[in-house]
């Protein structure tokens, strides 16, 4: 495998410092789930279940306002649309070690709401900054950056709750957050090109184009699908070493699958070849199956590490399909869309998982989540295929009402004028109609301006 690809991303200007900017302005996200949970547990002195439900607000809330952030970004700019996120979550985070279990309850929804939407600003800027052939390799070591904060940024979490105090953590979370919200601020990484149509122009005497197209909405179901099996991986995880009394190698286990991750990323941003969404997480599903069948931890260990090539690959391909299939200046809402995608997908993960667990055994978990997801991106696969060909008929139906021209016999040109278009139908990506396609062909160097810019 060439690093070189990677090497030639990271010279293009504003690419490097901004894949360094969302590293560290991940790691607060990636730390919550743990501290709440270790609080609750903790000081609050209350079980699993209610630390549970305190994550489950959160992402509830994360659902609610990512698609309504995403808009906000479109249409005010970057730093306007932070601001009130980085004042909200500053008040949230200062006053949630003092609260009570219900309020806390409460400010995880708020939080949740107005988080700061680093993965998805990343991702929209990595379209203007990254041409639209070098995306995939873009996409791919933004999906590795993910897992690494991953790795790190829990363990920092239980580090400074455990040995100072939760009370320390959530604070270690607030500061982080509005920290990460103001570094953003600062650096500004541009969210549409200088060329890109603005959204009043858009919408200037011209029907609002659909965003929600069927071809859209398959590439935001692998997204859930991919989540979901993610999600129940790691309770499966969790699940398998309780049972065979190893809890304490939960960390280094989860660790490897990441590495596996990374690994698989890596690979996939390297090659030329683009494969569909659907295609990487019905192969990310048939890869976790194979750790239901793990008897010891060392089993396990190796299953997890091939669970976890197709992770980073599935997500970085549906960022790119997701950024190349709406205009410019919609794109910020569809990465919220794609957000809470995500998010649903992870609140059905688990608990699904988690039934099937209690029923079976941690076996059945593993088994439950990639079969489910494989089933999941095969129904997927085959309602794309029904779309693009209904897409063809109607195609090939318009064509013959309006051109009536036998079979090699080329029409006169028309002498009226050709009807004006308005720049929202200037902007959709080529070649096919919205939501007649899943991921758009390669733009052209014909075409209008390129349409490169999400755990």
């Amino acid at each position: 495998m060439s690093l070189a690809p990677y090497g030639r991303l990271l010279r293009l200007p504003g690419v490097l410092p901004l894949v360094l900017v969302s590293f560290v302005a991940r790691i607060p996200h990636a730390m919550t789930g743990v501290v709440l949970t270790l609080h609750v547990v903790g000081p609050l002195g209350l079980g699993y279940a209610r630390a549970g439900l305190v994550a489950a607000a959160m992402t509830v809330g994360v659902a609610i306002g990512s698609p309504w952030r995403g808009r906000r970004v479109d249409r005010l700019g970057l730093r306007r649309a932070l601001l009130p996120s980085v004042l909200v979550e500053s008040a949230v985070w200062l006053v949630a070690p003092r609260l009570g279990y219900e309020a806390l309850l409460v400010a995880a929804v708020v939080a949740g709401v107005f988080l700061v939407p680093v993965f998805s600003v990343v991702r929209q800027s990595l379209a203007v900054l990254v041409p639209a052939e070098q995306q995939r390799t873009a996409y791919a070591l933004d999906s590795v950056g993910t897992e690494m904060t991953f790795m790190l940024a829990p363990t920092l979490g239980v580090l400074v709750a455990t040995q100072v105090s939760t009370t320390a953590a959530l604070t270690l979370v607030g500061v982080a957050t509005v920290a990460a919200g103001l570094l953003l601020m600062w650096f500004d990484p541009p969210t549409r090109s200088p060329e890109g149509t603005a959204p009043e122009e858009a919408v200037d005497g011209a029907r609002r184009p659909r965003l929600l197209t069927p071809g859209l909405l398959v590439v935001l179901a692998a997204a859930s699908a991919a989540a979901l099996i993610l999600n129940g991986t790691d309770v499966g995880i969790v699940a398998a070493l309780q049972g065979w009394e190893r809890e304490t190698a939960v960390g280094w286990m989860i660790a490897l699958w990441c590495v596996g991750s990374v690994v698989g990323g890596l690979v996939y941003g390297a090659q030329k070849r683009e494969l569909h969404p659907l295609a990487l997480v019905a192969l990310l599903g048939a890869a976790t199956v194979p750790a239901a069948f793990a008897q010891t931890q060392w089993q396990l260990a190796l299953a997890v590490v091939v669970a976890g090539l197709p992770c980073a690959a599935s997500l970085s391909a549906i960022n790119a399909s997701l950024v190349r299939m709406v205009p410019e200046h919609r794109r910020g809402e569809i990465m919220g869309w794609s957000g809470t995608a995500n998010t649903v997908g992870a609140a059905l993960g688990a608990p699904v998982v988690g039934a099937v667990i209690d029923s079976t055994g941690p076996g059945g978990g593993f088994a439950a989540a990639g079969g489910v997801g494989l089933v999941l991106s095969v129904l997927g696969l085959a309602v794309l295929t029904v779309v693009r060909r209904r897409a063809t008929g109607r195609r090939a139906a318009a064509a013959a009402a309006l051109g009536g021209a036998p079979a090699g016999v080329v029409p006169a040109p028309s002498t009226e004028p050709a009807p004006a278009t308005s720049p929202a139908e200037r902007v959709v990506p080529k070649p096919a109609p919205a939501g007649a396609d899943d991921v758009p062909v390669r733009p052209s160097p014909a075409d209008a301006a390129p349409e490169p810019t999400t755990r």
